[in-house]
């Protein structure tokens, strides 16, 4: 069984937080760890753990870790005011000791171990305030002791390089925005490090992209803008560290001597500048790499640190930068779907008609998650009778599969509409039924309506909801009521129920509002929280113009907290 099989986490963690933090984290440390939550309780551990502790996952996940393992030579029970790692898990920092004992679940006695404690939150796991990894080895494989001028000289013992390596992980694994990943690898590795970090990123057109310079002053980390930016091209035969990183063919140590040759292209002309500069007496470059193609590199420098880089730095660095590649791929295929699924809906969401006496306004915000780009839709359009017709929907889901249900469904609407001169109820009913069979959409709710005027000028409307937010009502002086009536069940059900129309007088001047699910619904409120917040600012705003009553209702009814897409459509009788 691997070390990915048998960690096991507590139940109750999101599963994808437990896939992108903790059982990558664990199974991925060559060293025994197990990981505890903001009291100390233990939540998931790794293989090794269980070997060295002699202790099943089962007796070690779910109790406190100091009354559980933390024993005096003796093997007795060791009071809390006498331990050192409670105070720093409690606290979120940082700690290490070399010479504490381990209880184990055999009669071999207590276990002499070295230990480290980094802290993985709180913004990468959700569920926990706070989550720290607890790291721990045998004294045998504890790194000699030394000097402290031979310490600074040497790379990261092995158990602080698992931990930040372990940290890198983490970090960079619970984003998905591609700008945040290099700041958080900035995070990560100055000063630690080293005292300057430098980015470079490929473009899909292979262009170079200095991303950020960063150097380590008085505790802050800040960027030199002035040395980021566009960079020139990378040469296709050139021997210089950078330009070889960013083909992918290897990581280097070097300095500014390498750099005071004659260049040989435009990059190694800004690798001069950037030497001068920082005056960096030493670095180490590595390429970002994904599994299909080299994303940019990584430059650590050090210029206050009299030390320079060693060949087991450049390793620790190679390990961080093939983490930080992937977290990179990872962001950018992301926000590729995002921006493609975006760019596809926004193209299908139609122009609004000009119809003589009506204003129209719509407007779609996508979800703040770029996993959640999905299936809300309106629409409206002329009908062959003189009549406007109006829809608003939701197809199920949140991905490209969504936006393009959407489009077939809408499609669909307009194809029916226009050839059978009906009631909005049996439009709908056509759409239900054809909708399992010549569509990929499973299920979906729609508002589809009539706009028409009377002889004496008056303009009504009729309508069928099926499974959708019911239409809010207000007029010019402020009274505002939802139309509950014509009320069925939603689509694709394979249910084929009759379905109700409605009709209402929209009074002069008044506005109708059809909108979507992720206006209203916010975590921890009910909908008729959000429904009742809906009809006091739309009440509030009646007044204004009808551009503005839209923006100003979206920004002050959409939960801050919203992950979904939205869409407000509104319509105005003439006065």
């Amino acid at each position: 069984m691997t070390g990915q099989e048998s960690t096991e986490i507590a139940s109750g963690w999101p599963s994808e937080t437990r896939d992108a933090t903790l059982s990558v984290v664990l199974a991925a440390l060559g060293t025994a760890a197990y990981a505890v939550d903001e009291q100390g309780c233990i939540i998931a551990v790794n293989a090794l753990a269980e070997q060295v502790l002699a202790l099943p996952a089962a007796d070690l996940v779910g109790h406190d870790a100091h009354d559980l393992l933390h024993r005096d030579a003796h093997g007795q029970p060791l009071p809390r005011t006498q331990c050192a790692m409670r105070p720093a898990f409690l606290s979120g920092h940082a700690a290490q000791a070399d010479r504490e004992w381990f209880a184990r679940g055999d009669a071999r006695g207590p276990l002499l171990v070295s230990w480290l404690t980094t802290p993985l939150g709180p913004r990468g796991l959700s569920g926990h305030e706070r989550v720290t990894l607890v790291l721990f080895h045998t004294p045998n494989s504890a790194e000699p002791a030394s000097g402290p001028s031979e310490q600074m000289a040497q790379p990261l013992p092995e158990l602080q390089r698992l931990a930040l390596l372990a940290e890198t992980t983490a970090q960079l694994t619970s984003t998905l925005d591609a700008d945040e990943a290099v700041q958080r690898l900035v995070a990560l590795v100055v000063p630690r490090l080293a005292d300057w970090v430098v980015v470079d990123l490929l473009s899909e057109r292979d262009e170079v992209w200095r991303a950020i310079v960063a150097h380590a002053e008085n505790g802050a980390v800040v960027q030199h803008e002035d040395l980021q930016g566009p960079m020139p091209p990378v040469p296709e035969h050139s021997s210089m560290p950078l330009s070889r990183a960013l083909r992918g063919v290897a990581s280097t140590l070097t300095n500014p001597e390498t750099y005071q040759q004659p260049p040989d292209s435009g990059i190694a002309a800004e690798q001069r500048r950037l030497f001068e500069a920082t005056r960096m007496h030493s670095a180490a470059i590595a390429p970002l790499r994904s599994t299909r193609e080299v994303l940019g590199a990584v430059t650590l420098g050090r210029s206050q640190t009299p030390q320079p880089f060693l060949p087991g730095d450049l390793a620790l660095l190679e390990d961080i930068a093939r983490r930080a590649g992937l977290a990179l791929d990872n962001a950018r295929l992301y926000q590729r779907q995002r921006a493609v699924a975006e760019t596809m809906q926004r193209h299908l969401l139609p122009q609004l008609p000009q119809v003589s006496g009506l204003q129209m306004t719509a407007r779609y915000l996508p979800a703040p998650d770029a996993s959640q780009v999905g299936g809300d839709w309106y629409d409206a359009f002329p009908l062959s009778d003189g009549a406007t017709a109006l829809a608003v929907g939701d197809v199920v889901g949140h991905d490209l599969d969504a936006a393009a249900g959407m489009a077939q469904l809408r499609n669909m609407l307009r194809a029916y509409a226009w050839s059978h001169q009906e009631p909005a109820s049996q439009i709908v009913d056509r759409l239900d039924q054809a909708l399992t069979h010549i569509t990929d959409v499973s299920m979906a709710t729609m508002i589809f309506a009539r706009m028409e005027t009377a002889d004496d000028g008056r303009w009504y409307l009729s309508w069928t909801n099926a499974g959708h937010p019911p239409p809010l009502l207000v007029t010019h002086d402020g009274l505002a009521s939802y139309l509950t009536d014509g009320h069925g069940i939603l689509l694709g059900t394979g249910t084929h129920q009759p379905r109700p129309d409605a009709t209402a007088l929209l009074p002069p001047g008044s506005t109708l509002l059809l909108y979507t699910d992720g206006l209203i619904e916010a975590s921890g409120h009910s909908l008729d929280e959000g429904l009742n917040r809906l009809r006091q600012h739309a009440a509030a705003l009646a007044h204004r113009p009808l551009a503005t009553f839209t923006d100003q209702l979206l920004r002050r009814v959409r939960p801050a907290d919203n992950d979904d897409d939205v869409v407000l459509f509104t319509l105005r009788t003439p006065p």
